[in-house]
């Protein structure tokens, strides 16, 4: 895999993800890259000095800001092991399911959100949605680096698996209770749909309570980033009082 991107190379070295090869603009000496030039010497990363147009032709961009680099594939994880990380640090389990989200935009910018305020893992539908892929690293600004990503086929049995965990699972949809009149506070899993069909009908009938944001406007739908994003914040701001 390969990303590019001064935050999304220097967290990914950050985060202990395995860099192959690392290329790097020639010339460029500001402090970012010679970080990242650190770094990489100090866990032993082959690099490479190339051109801009090398580098611009091997990401099909020129928006690579001179550092490159090459990258094991993205290992996942489970969702015990998100379960884990919220026990390990003494926290109610916060947990985000992404029911096909299928831009690869969208996801990136979920999970540079959801790593911002703490949430423990995310679960992705692996059929019909959106992978890990480099432009995924790439929107996340590197936050990916730092979040358990689980990817699994019957999301119906993980939200089962997280009830029997004590998580109350709430599904973001139009239809539902007003989110800042719902009680957030406890172990939460918040599910969110595919940006044209919403939660799946199945998915759905597992949910414990649909929640809604509000819409006062003429469009009664936002992007899926952004309504998750200020769904999360919701939930984070509730969990703090």
């Amino acid at each position: 895999m390969i990303i590019y991107g001064k935050n999304a190379v220097r967290e990914a070295m950050l985060g202990g993800k395995t860099i192959n090869k690392l290329m790097v603009q020639n010339g460029q000496k500001d402090k970012q890259t010679l970080d990242i030039l650190t770094l990489a010497r100090k866990n032993k990363v082959k690099i490479a000095y190339e051109t801009a147009q090398n580098l611009t032709k091997r990401v099909s961009t020129p928006k690579h800001q001179g550092v490159v680099a090459e990258i094991t594939d993205f290992v996942y994880s489970t969702p015990k092991d998100i379960i884990a990380r919220a026990e390990e640090r003494g926290e109610l389990p916060f947990v985000l399911v992404l029911d096909e989200i299928a831009d690869p935009h969208n996801l990136g910018a979920i999970i540079r959100t959801a790593e911002s305020i703490g949430v423990h893992g995310i679960i992705l539908q692996k059929d019909r949605a959106c992978a890990v892929n480099d432009t995924v690293y790439k929107t996340s600004a590197g936050a990916i680096a730092n979040m358990l990503i689980a990817r699994e086929t019957n999301l119906s049995q993980v939200l089962e698996y997280l009830k029997h965990k004590g998580l109350w699972v709430f599904g973001l949809e139009l239809g539902g209770q007003d989110i800042y009149r719902t009680n957030l506070k406890g172990p939460i899993a918040l599910v969110i749909g595919s940006e044209g069909n919403g939660i799946k009908q199945l998915v759905k009938k597992n949910c414990d309570e649909i929640i809604t944001l509000p819409m006062h406007g003429q469009v009664n739908s936002l992007n899926a980033s952004v309504a998750t994003g200020i769904a999360l914040y919701e939930i984070a701001r509730q969990r703090t009082i």
